[in-house]
């Protein structure tokens, strides 16, 4: 990939590549730039870009410059020179008798050569043209012959369709065109309505050429025996663009029934129409139409709706709250059931609690296992709290030391008897 810069000498030529050589040239912009036949100015179309290397002809010369304000001038004079030039030209041609039509004049950036441009429609010796011009302009002097279609390009102007001619805008190179691309595309072969300004044919015809081609092999053509769903029938006209063709059915009546079916509907028979008494083939089995699946449409967004605050719930995410939801509601149930059971046992407990605490409540439940390792007897009191039950206090260590003067008789104000007001027998 090579950087370039894409530059045009007139408003109707050839766009050449130029090396940019860092000068900063944008599109729009008058530089002078170095050609073959020395300096010349133009302006760049396209600016600093990448082409690859196949498309760059050799040697790639560079932009001297972008134009100043005196290479403006010299410009505008030039053109001034080219107006005298062509006037000059066409009375010289004239003198000498020449079968020849002047067509356009350049004039040189640095003015030392004069470029006309003439058609004709064979050779003609115009070397006694070329002196008289030359001791005129006391400059070096070349006459080019050019066709029809470059004289168009050159003139420019506008076209049957109302726009200004292809090739004045942006055609690099003319192409070929034939009378059979018209014949293609269906077009009438009147001359006159098929050919540009030039006398030569639109070179819009080469456009939509291969188009047409591709098209034209999925329709059958003018006169073509074929099968429809409505029975056996000739084309009698085709539209290829739509893809629609023309049938007449034929019937035992002889009349004329057309028919319009889509290109997909119908199928062309090998070989054309049987002879008689030759049976029809069947052969619209293996041709069937494309049915298009139409795709859901997804609903239109309206630009104003405000915005949704919080998350949608998909049908999964609401049934797995609901199930779980129906869970702990379930849970709650069969707890609030054991806790209904159990509330005698407690209440029977707590009301025990003003008995003597050094006798265990014992409430005893059989057939029931309240703690994974109890044993059906045990009292609930003892399952729920291991402190009480008098087995389990011997391995625990004594934190506090019991009350000795539980038991004992208090004499308040009165002498305490000997031996500590205790019975020695008892």
């Amino acid at each position: 990939m090579t950087e370039v810069i894409s530059v045009k000498f007139n408003c109707h030529g050839k766009a050449y590549y130029f090396d940019p050589n860092g000068v900063g040239a944008k599109a729009g912009d008058a530089v002078i730039v170095e050609t073959s036949k020395g300096l010349d100015i133009g302006e760049c179309s396209v600016g600093p870009h990448y082409v690859v290397d196949e498309s760059i002809i050799t040697p790639l010369r560079p932009v001297i410059r972008i134009a100043t304000e005196d290479d403006n001038k010299i410009a505008a004079l030039n053109k001034t020179r080219e107006k005298e030039a062509f006037d000059i030209c066409k009375k010289k041609i004239a003198e000498h008798g020449l079968e020849m039509k002047l067509v356009d004049v350049e004039c040189g950036f640095e003015g030392n050569k004069i470029l006309f441009f003439f058609t004709a429609d064979g050779r003609v010796d115009f070397r006694d043209l070329v002196k008289d011009l030359a001791s005129v302009f006391r400059t070096r002097i070349e006459l080019r012959q050019i066709g029809v279609r470059d004289e168009t390009k050159m003139l420019g102007g506008l076209g049957i369709c109302g726009k200004p001619y292809c090739c004045s805008q942006f055609l690099n190179d003319f192409q070929p065109v034939s009378t059979k691309m018209a014949k293609t595309q269906s077009m009438s072969l009147n001359p006159t309505k098929i050919s540009g300004s030039c006398g030569r044919l639109m070179c819009c015809l080469r456009y939509e050429q291969d188009a047409y081609e591709d098209l034209l092999k999925t329709i059958p053509k003018v006169g073509a025996f074929v099968q429809t769903p409505k029975g056996y029938g000739s084309v009698a006209q085709t539209n290829v663009l739509r893809q629609k063709v023309k049938v007449r059915i034929d019937n035992e009546n002889d009349e004329e029934d057309f028919k319009v079916f889509d290109a997909a509907e119908i199928a062309q028979v090998p070989g054309g129409r049987p002879r008689q008494g030759e049976p029809l083939p069947h052969v619209l089995e293996c041709v069937k139409k494309a049915v298009e699946v139409p795709e859901p449409e997804e609903p239109e967004e309206d630009p104003w709706a405000a915005p949704s605050l919080f998350a949608e719930e998909t049908a999964g995410d609401q049934g797995k709250i609901n199930s779980a939801a129906e869970k702990s509601f379930s849970d709650k149930g069969s707890d609030s059931n054991e806790q209904k059971k159990d509330q005698p046992d407690r209440q029977r407990a707590q009301n025990a609690g003003g008995r003597e605490r050094s006798q265990p409540v014992q409430v005893k439940k059989q057939g029931t296992n309240l703690q994974g390792a109890q044993t059906p007897g045990k009292s609930l009191q003892t399952a729920q709290n291991p402190r009480r039950d008098p087995g389990a206090q011997e391995n625990q260590p004594k934190n506090k030391p019991s009350n000795q003067n539980r038991n004992k008789k208090h004499y308040y104000g009165k002498p305490k008897p000997r031996g500590g007001g205790q019975n020695p027998a008892s």
